[in-house]
């Protein structure tokens, strides 16, 4: 199932899919997370919540070839939720990473991060996990109107997102997504439509990054 809502994460919890099970990323997430596994998860790997998933990418992934981008397009295809992807960027995997960067990121609109090994993996995720709990704790006492805006900008993974480009910091990040909303507007906006909101020099670095 990959549709928002098929599978409920409980509050402050992982889905991890079964495979994962004993592996060096489960290892090192229990104590710092409550992870469940379950069978039947499809193509994703961890469930941080009723609306976002993790779709893991390893080193072994890139060189064997074209099924993660198969794995990846089918998810895109059929669902609703946000999927976050992570890839294991290694000496060995790095040849590969532009292309993947591409296709995530500009093709299916998707958050990629980037990780040297699964030990690196685990904390990404207790981040963001300890993230949504605080976001959910915070909505449960705030107006509701400001729910959407707030939870957009904020997204903890879209943020990080952006501050990995060069000459952009936690501030130009969160003025990048008041004034573009999305990395896919980022990516497509001229220097001209950069240029106000982060200056003239890094307008052009992001534009040619």
């Amino acid at each position: 199932p990959v549709t928002a809502g098929s599978i409920v994460v409980p509050f402050g919890h992982v889905i991890g899919n079964e495979k994962w099970r004993g592996s060096e990323i489960a290892q090192k997430l229990q104590g710092k997370v409550r992870l469940v596994f379950e069978d039947g998860l499809g193509l994703v790997d961890f469930h941080l919540s009723n609306r976002t998933c993790i779709l893991y990418i390893s080193e072994a992934d890139l060189v064997a070839g074209d099924e993660f981008k198969r794995r990846l397009v089918r998810f895109r295809n059929a669902s609703s939720l946000g999927g976050i992807v992570i890839v294991e960027r290694t000496q060995i995997s790095d040849q590969y990473f532009l292309a993947v960067q591409k296709l995530v990121v500009l093709e299916l609109g998707m958050v990629l991060l980037p990780v040297a090994n699964q030990g690196e993996a685990s904390q990404l995720i207790t981040q963001l996990v300890s993230f949504y709990v605080r976001e959910q704790s915070k909505e449960q006492s705030s107006n509701p109107f400001l729910r959407k805006q707030r939870s957009q900008l904020a997204e903890p993974a879209v943020f990080r997102t952006v501050q990995q480009i060069p000459g952009v910091g936690k501030t130009k990040a969160l003025l990048l997504l008041q004034q573009f909303g999305s990395i896919h507007r980022i990516c497509n906006a001229s220097v001209k439509e950069l240029e106000p909101v982060v200056g003239q020099a890094v307008a052009q670095q992001i534009h040619s990054f």
